[in-house]
C-alpha cells in the first residue's frame, strides 16, 4: 500500500505551496521591539522580508494575480508590471508557479540584485530611463512604457497589467492581512503606524483599517525627498501620485533625506541586527521622531530585507572608518 500523502500543516511548517507562506492573519509576519534606536516609547518593526519572495509587496502580488483571475482576464495573456523591483519579484514568482508569461518595466537605477531576480524567475527585464515620461514626473519611465505595451494596438488583446498604482486589490491586501495582523500582534495597543509613500497600497490599507478600530490612531507617511535614491518610496512632486492612496486616513508627511535614512540603516544593522532595506533606514527615522511621544505602540513596517541591495549598501559600508566592508 502506498504511503499516504503528507497534508498541510502549518502547525508543522509544512505547506503544499510556497504561496500559503505570505503573511495572512493566521500566519502574520513577525514584529521586533526596536530596543536601541527607538530608545524612548514603545516601537516595533513589522519584518515584512520574512514572506517567501522577500518583501511586503508578496501580499499585494497574491491579492492582484486573485483579483484579475476572479474577473476571467488572466487567461492567455501575458503580464506586464513596473516595478521598482519587489512586486515585480512576487509577481514573476507567482506567474512561475502558474505557468504565465510576465514582462517587467524597472527603473534603470535599481539594484542589480533585483535585476538578476527577476532574470532567475523567467521575466523579461526591460529598464527604462527617466526621460521615457513626461517632465512633470521624472521617475515614472518604468510607469510610462508598462502602459504602452499594454495599450499598443499592436499587442492588442496579448497582455494584461495588474496596475499596482490604480488597483483597489492592493489596498485590500493589505486592508484584509496586514492591517489585523498589526491590531491583533499589539493587542489593540497601536497608537501610531509609520509606512512609506510608494505605491501607497500600504498606507491606505492598513490606515484604514486601524482607524476604524481606533479613529485616534496616527498614521504618518514617509515621503523621500526629490532626487532620492531610496529605491522603493516615490517623492510625489516627482512622480504621480498613485490612484489609489487615500490622503484621508494620513494624518502627518514626513520628509526624509537620504543620509538620515541611510545612517538609521546603518544602525539597524549594527545596533538591532536587523538586516534591512534603504526604505525602511528612512521609514524607522521617522518613527523614531514619534515613538517617545506617542502614549501607546509605534508599529513602523520595514518592506523588505538588506540582502537585495548589496550594491547600494557598499558605498556607505566603505565610508565607515574601518574602510572595509
Amino acid at each position: 500500500m502506498a504511503a499516504s500523502q503528507l497534508a498541510s500543516d502549518p502547525s508543522l511548517r509544512r505547506y503544499d505551496d510556497v504561496r500559503q507562506l505570505i503573511g495572512s492573519p493566521r500566519s502574520p509576519t513577525p514584529l521586533v521591539r526596536l530596543n536601541r534606536v527607538c530608545a524612548s516609547g514603545e516601537a516595533f518593526l513589522k519584518l515584512e522580508w520574512f514572506n517567501p519572495f522577500g518583501s511586503i509587496k508578496d501580499r499585494t502580488a497574491l491579492y492582484l494575480l486573485r483579483g484579475l483571475e476572479e474577473r476571467g482576464l488572466l487567461d492567455g495573456k501575458e503580464l506586464v508590471e513596473p516595478t521598482s523591483g519587489n512586486t515585480g519579484i512576487a509577481l514573476a514568482a507567482l506567474a512561475a508557479i502558474r505557468g504565465l508569461r510576465i514582462t517587467v518595466t524597472v527603473p534603470d537605477a535599481i539594484p542589480e540584485e533585483k535585476k538578476v531576480l527577476l532574470a532567475m524567475l523567467g521575466a523579461t527585464v526591460i529598464g527604462t530611463p527617466d526621460d521615457l515620461c513626461p517632465i512633470d514626473h521624472p521617475r515614472d519611465g518604468a510607469i510610462a512604457l508598462a502602459h504602452s505595451i499594454a495599450e499598443s494596438p499592436a499587442n492588442a488583446g496579448a497582455y494584461v497589467m495588474p496596475n499596482q498604482y490604480a488597483n483597489p486589490d492592493n489596498v485590500r491586501a493589505h486592508y484584509e492581512t496586514t492591517g489585523p495582523e498589526i491590531w491583533n500582534q499589539t493587542e489593540g495597543r497601536v497608537r501610531t503606524f509609520v509606512a512609506g509613500y510608494g505605491t501607497c497600497g500600504t498606507i491606505t490599507g492598513v490606515g484604514r483599517f486601524l482607524k476604524e478600530r481606533n479613529p485616534d490612531i496616527r498614521v504618518i507617511a514617509v515621503e523621500p525627498q526629490p532626487g532620492h535614491r531610496l529605491p522603493g518610496l516615490k517623492n510625489l512632486r516627482e512622480s504621480r501620485p498613485p490612484e489609489i492612496l487615500d490622503r484621508s486616513v494620513i494624518d502627518e508627511v514626513v520628509r526624509v533625506d537620504d543620509d538620515p535614512a541611510y545612517d538609521m540603516t546603518t544602525r539597524l544593522f549594527r545596533e538591532e541586527g536587523l538586516i534591512v532595506g534603504p526604505s525602511t533606514g528612512a521609514i524607522v527615522h521617522a518613527a523614531a521622531l514619534h515613538a517617545g511621544t506617542s502614549s501607546g505602540v509605534t508599529v513602523a513596517i520595514s518592506p523588505d530585507g538588506g540582502q537585495k541591495y548589496g550594491s547600494f549598501l557598499a558605498d556607505r559600508a566603505r565610508a565607515d572608518n574601518t574602510g572595509r566592508i
